[in-house]
């Protein structure tokens, strides 16, 4: 398993640049515009991680701009922390072996969410391309929230 991002929503997405590039320091290493869902991904890295390959290969700090929602109450504006791991299937396997809820299963064969006893939200991410969906994931609905 590898690190990959923290994600957090933001209101205003200047403000936030500056904050986090012009103040704290980190380096805008990749950006995304996504019309039909209305938001604007933004993966920052710190100097000394940028090495690391910027864009994927360093833990990063991903911006999230929803053009439309200015206004987040009771914690929204923490979206999730992100993971990189081999096999998505036997990752989420083994999880639910120990008691651990797959809140969002694998269906894609690339991407899941869990909860930690917190609440926190986790997004688990299959390393390289989708594995081909299978069952039981491809058929399994989402429980609660992520």
């Amino acid at each position: 398993m590898r690190y990959l991002h923290t994600m957090l929503r933001v209101s205003d997405l200047e403000a936030a640049l500056d904050f986090y590039c012009a103040k704290l320091g980190l380096k805008e290493v990749k950006r995304t515009d996504h019309e039909k869902g209305r938001f604007t991904l933004v993966f920052l890295a710190a100097p000394d991680d940028e090495q690391l390959g910027g864009g994927g290969d360093s833990p990063m700090v991903e911006l999230t701009w929803n053009w439309d929602e200015k206004n987040y109450a009771g914690g929204r504006n923490f979206g999730h922390l992100a993971y990189g791991v081999n096999d998505i299937y036997a990752f989420c396997e083994s999880l639910m072996m120990q008691g651990v809820t797959i809140n969002r299963p694998p269906r894609d064969g690339r991407m899941a969410f869990i909860r930690s006893p917190d609440g926190i939200s986790i997004e688990l991410l299959q390393e390289g391309q989708p594995l081909p969906p299978k069952e039981p994931w491809a058929s399994m609905a989402n429980t609660g929230s992520w």
